[in-house]
């Protein structure tokens, strides 16, 4: 018999600890995102962990930013940036105030709320890809810049939450490099994902822009 997923609040002192320790116990934990059409719930299944200054693949690595500000603020918060143009990606800082890692969010599974995650996903194939991708989870979740600093451990009405869900065992925990980092900060392994879950995204290695001549 599969266990119900835990609806109980992540407290700040989960995300108040080194960044690979965070990132790895996010793996299974429930993503609420209240919406106007609802709530949408993810099942995170495969994060990346990045180090602030001590990570030269982080938005970190060479200090404070008007974009990366929330790094640099109390665990338990959202950072969203944009890239390439035209996607989100969401990321959820962790580690004492003032040390900016941040762990990013690759994929999930929508287990409530898929109707109103599939307006938003017109291209997904099925319901395994809506989020399947950093910037189709954000897409898939309506996460933009305007969440950029939310709390997600406040109390009461907020528009984003952590919940405990079901943790994976450890036996079901794979790492490896993280997706399209290039340099020194290619060789860590802080891709966490879930075992054979059909919802991660193909490992991509970095593949350097050419140049027009």
């Amino acid at each position: 018999m599969i266990a119900t997923p835990d609806r109980t609040p992540l407290p700040r002192t989960f995300f108040d600890r080194p960044v690979l320790e965070v990132a790895r116990d996010l793996l299974g934990r429930h993503l609420v995102r209240t919406t106007p059409d609802g709530p949408i719930t993810l099942r995170i299944t495969e994060v990346e962990a990045y180090d602030g200054p001590n990570d030269p693949g982080s938005h970190a690595y060479r200090g404070p930013t008007a974009r990366n500000g929330v790094m640099f603020g109390p665990p338990g918060h959202v950072y969203v940036y944009f890239t390439y143009g035209m996607w989100h990606c969401m990321n959820l800082v962790c580690g004492p105030d003032g040390t900016a890692s941040a762990v990013l969010l690759r994929a999930g599974e929508i287990v409530e709320g898929a109707e109103s995650a599939r307006k938003r996903r017109l291209s997904a194939r099925n319901d395994k890809e809506l989020a399947k991708g950093p910037a189709r989870l954000a897409t898939a979740l309506d996460v933009d810049r305007a969440l950029d600093g939310t709390d997600a451990c406040a109390t009461g009405d907020t528009p984003l939450r952590i919940l405990t869900g079901t943790p994976v065992p450890s036996d079901q925990v794979r790492s490896g490099p993280r997706t399209g980092v290039s340099g020194d900060g290619a060789v860590h392994p802080w891709r966490y994902w879930v075992a054979d879950d059909p919802t991660v995204s193909p490992y991509r290695a970095h593949v350097p822009r050419r140049r027009r001549s």
